[in-house]
């Protein structure tokens, strides 16, 4: 029974400070766009170019080219 004397008041001051720290993510805008991160990462275009378009078109003489060439 004594620890609730101890348990009741930390219980509210815990609640106060969840209620401090959500009212702070609401007025600095944490919670505005809850989608759109999620849709840019779908949305990410990361596709490498294939092996033999970026030989081709980059024109330039790599060591591995070289030592085929001799």
């Amino acid at each position: 029974m004594e620890s609730l004397y101890l348990l009741i008041p930390v219980s509210v001051l815990l609640v106060f400070v969840v209620g401090v720290i959500f009212w702070w993510s609401l007025k600095s805008g944490q919670m505005e766009d809850l989608e759109g991160p999620a849709y840019r990462i779908l949305m990410d275009d990361d596709r490498a170019q294939p092996p033999a378009a970026e030989q081709q078109g980059s024109g330039k003489n790599t060591s591995v080219d070289a030592d085929q060439s001799t």
